[in-house]
């Protein structure tokens, strides 16, 4: 075993790159080729053109031709409603689904929240205070 193997170094050749490792691809090129080299024999590099639409985006679509002069049926039966309290428990039932959904906040974040919302209502009622009172020593000056 020699010193360079010892100290966990692996062995490079003249180019300074590892034997039988490959490097990554650098240009845009070399990696749709490297893909397609990686993909299995069966597959195209394009998509099939079946799953695109034929015709252009302008083109309609032809409707047959007995569709255009029939009415559109009645219905004669309305569906039954449900009950009251089926369909208020119902909701309920979907409340409590959407409810388990929620992310609901930790405490810390619920302090924090708390307090940015008093702060704030805080400095509105200074603020609304006083214009309030600037309002009013000045409607006081002009017609006091």
């Amino acid at each position: 075993m020699s010193d360079s193997d010892a100290s966990g170094e692996h062995e490079q050749d003249d180019s300074g790159k590892q034997p039988g490792v490959e490097s990554r691809p650098v240009s845009a090129a070399a990696r749709r080729e490297r893909r397609a080299s990686a993909r299995p024999a069966g597959k195209s590099e394009a998509r099939p053109g079946s799953t695109r639409p034929s015709g252009k985006a302008g083109d309609k679509v032809a409707k047959p031709a007995d569709a255009k002069g029939a009415p559109t049926p009645k219905r004669d039966r309305k569906a039954k409603k449900a009950s009251v309290f089926a369909r208020f428990t119902r909701f309920i039932r979907e409340v409590w689904a959407e409810l388990r959904k929620v992310i609901w906040p930790n405490r810390k974040q619920m302090v924090t929240y708390t307090a940015v919302v008093l702060v704030f209502v805080v400095f509105m009622v200074a603020l609304v205070s006083g214009l309030d009172l600037g309002f009013k020593e000045l409607i006081g000056l002009v017609f006091g």
